[in-house]
């Protein structure tokens, strides 16, 4: 199958990052804005399981849209907004 970096469900992360502290309750210490969210956090958001979540992320995070950080177990995802804003100038340049 082939998978590609847009979906609507990828879009709906990307736009729920902007803002996660109004997305995702705190799971930990941590300030969601600056140190992201999990995949069991995006998956509730979402309503899916946290394996689909985590598929969607990784992608995301392969291709450059997302920064991890590992902390102890967990994978935080947050968006990377230089790499979004790249990526943004080459399809209004008509790719």
């Amino acid at each position: 199958m082939l998978r590609t970096p847009v979906s609507d469900r990828r879009l709906d992360i990307l736009e729920r990052l902007k803002d996660p502290c109004a997305h995702f309750p705190p799971e930990w210490r941590g300030d969601p804005a600056e140190d992201g969210v999990t995949a069991q956090a995006v998956a509730a958001a979402l309503g899916v399981p946290r394996r689909v979540a985590e598929s969607d992320l990784t992608l995301l995070a392969r291709i450059g849209l997302l920064r991890t950080r590992h902390v102890r177990r967990r994978t935080l995802y947050r968006r990377d907004e230089i790499r979004i804003a790249e990526v943004a100038r080459m399809f209004e340049k008509g790719w």
